[in-house]
């Protein structure tokens, strides 16, 4: 780091809890704070200026990106192109905008984790009516998932176990709001599944999370679940290494889960979470990546 006291800016929503403990570890370290919120982010294209409410991000040393929306849709790629141009200032952008945009999107993640050899759920992907029946058909159960979204919204298991036609009105129901479906294979889980945390490509630990009742698919803590304390096997350790190398990305948590056929990777998260990391696994998240941000200022 070449600055003592370099300004940067926190990407997030304000008065969330994550965003305001990186923020609060920014401004102990450098003295200096500013939470961007970027829908409250103008780019004048003629004088390159990228305002918020006053402020000008491109005379910031950097900005760090703790969330871009409360909840991921298409528009959060334009978001992104706004980080872009922070980027053409000079700005360094913690993750880079470019491979965020990576991650933003489920299928880009999902087809870049197949590329590298990771192993995940079953998975399909189209817009025909009929070959997502036929996949739902030959899992016997499969989590239809938004190809934009966190924390398992808008996801819904559908079951072949049910009438041809009330299978289809099902899938229909889903396709209505996603032309393009995603779905893959339900695998049963241990009653837990796992976020491992990486800073700058370095492992830091693993927390789980555990559903509120014994027979949910579903872990996440925004339906309920609970963190735990976990400690993975190397062979864990080493497949999220390997999961998250592709991305290149300064902060993530991966995803994984130990299935009676061996370990998968759901997804690459593009932000990470700080929550889980604390009170699962006693990691001071917002702290390591602000240590990784200034070494690489």
């Amino acid at each position: 780091m070449t600055d003592p006291n370099p300004r940067i800016g926190v990407v997030g929503i304000p008065g969330k809890w994550s965003t305001e403990v990186l923020a609060d570890a920014i401004e102990a370290r450098t003295g200096f704070r500013a939470v961007i919120d970027l829908q409250h982010v103008s780019l004048d294209l003629t004088t390159g200026r990228l305002d918020h409410r006053g402020l000008d991000l491109g005379e910031l040393d950097a900005l760090v990106v703790k969330k871009i929306s409360a909840e991921y849709s298409p528009d959060s790629l334009d978001r992104l192109e706004l980080l872009r141009a922070a980027e053409a200032r000079g700005v360094r952008v913690f993750s880079g905008a470019e491979k965020m945009l990576r991650l933003i999107n489920r299928l880009s993640c999902t087809l870049t984790l197949r590329h590298a050899g990771i192993p995940m759920p079953e998975t399909v992907v189209t817009e025909d009516l009929d070959s997502a029946c036929e996949a739902v058909q030959r899992f016997g159960e499969a989590v239809f998932k938004p190809l934009f979204s966190t924390k398992a919204r808008g996801m819904c298991v559908i079951s072949a176990d049910q009438s041809p036609q009330a299978l289809r009105d099902e899938v229909e129901a889903f396709r209505r709001d996603n032309p393009m479906m995603y779905l893959q294979r339900k695998v049963e889980l241990p009653g837990r599944d796992l976020g491992m945390v990486f800073a700058g490509g370095r492992y830091l630990g693993t927390y789980a999370r555990v559903p509120q009742s014994g027979d949910s698919w579903n872990t996440t803590i925004h339906s309920g679940g609970r963190y735990e304390a976990y400690a993975p096997s190397e062979a864990l350790i080493d497949l999220a290494t390997r999961a998250q190398a592709p991305f290149g990305l300064d902060f993530t948590t991966v995803d994984v889960a130990e299935t009676p056929d061996g370990p998968i990777v759901f997804e690459v998260s593009a932000f990470g979470g700080f929550r889980g990391a604390l009170e699962g696994a006693g990691i001071d998240a917002a702290g390591a990546y602000l240590d990784h941000v200034l070494s690489e200022l």
